[in-house]
């Protein structure tokens, strides 16, 4: 098995003006792609050709190589997957929002402490609504390119780029206008579509 770059299920140009089409396509052309790459020629050299992306990741996380082009891989698949054009009534399923709610709060508290998260970030990585291994709804960043899957952190639901490729050439250093715009391009359709799938094997 080698791993292909994903074709998006929309233009580079589809989610302005909250990410303009350049950056869009150097994302995902040069960025994503070099990690594809990478990843294809590691996992070739070490015989892991038949595993799943997650069954590598999982595995071999203590090599760099696979930890960071296999988790570069990894994350923007599923970044671009829970991203979309802005839509009318693209809200979260009745069970994720009641779940957020009982954790955080709020649904606005719950967007807050994600973004704030995502915000203080240091340096280059990933913000992440992920559920643990005890079945709760955490909000952490992780750094580079790790996610939940290594450390058996837990299963991603959302993801927040926060590398300054995914943002830079429209936001400079803004990354909170960056963070702010991502509410309106964040696809509740995928992510409930998800998550309910994910609780539904719980």
């Amino acid at each position: 098995m080698y791993f292909k770059l994903p074709i998006l299920s929309y233009k580079y140009n589809a989610l302005e003006p909250y990410i303009d089409s350049m950056t869009m396509e150097i994302h995902h052309t040069k960025h994503h792609a070099s990690y594809t790459l990478n990843l294809n020629n590691a996992i070739k050299e070490l015989n892991l050709c038949e595993q799943s992306i997650e069954q590598i990741l999982k595995k071999n996380i203590d090599n760099p190589t696979i930890r960071n082009n296999g988790g570069g891989y990894y994350n923007h698949n599923f970044f671009w997957k829970i991203i979309c054009p802005k839509t009318k009534n693209n809200i979260p399923s009745e069970s994720l929002i009641v779940d957020i709610n009982n954790k955080f709060g709020s649904f606005e508290n719950f967007k807050k402490i994600f973004s704030n998260v995502a915000i203080k970030h240091f340096g280059s990585g990933w913000a992440w609504l992920y559920l643990n291994v005890n079945n709760e709804l955490t909000i952490n960043s992780t750094i580079n390119q790790d996610n939940p899957l290594m450390d058996n952190m837990g299963i991603p639901i959302i993801a927040l780029d926060v590398w300054e490729h995914a943002y830079y050439l429209r936001y400079q250093n803004r990354r909170n206008e960056y963070i702010e715009a991502f509410w309106n391009i964040i696809n509740w359709s995928e992510i409930s579509k998800n998550y309910d799938l994910i609780k539904s094997n719980k």
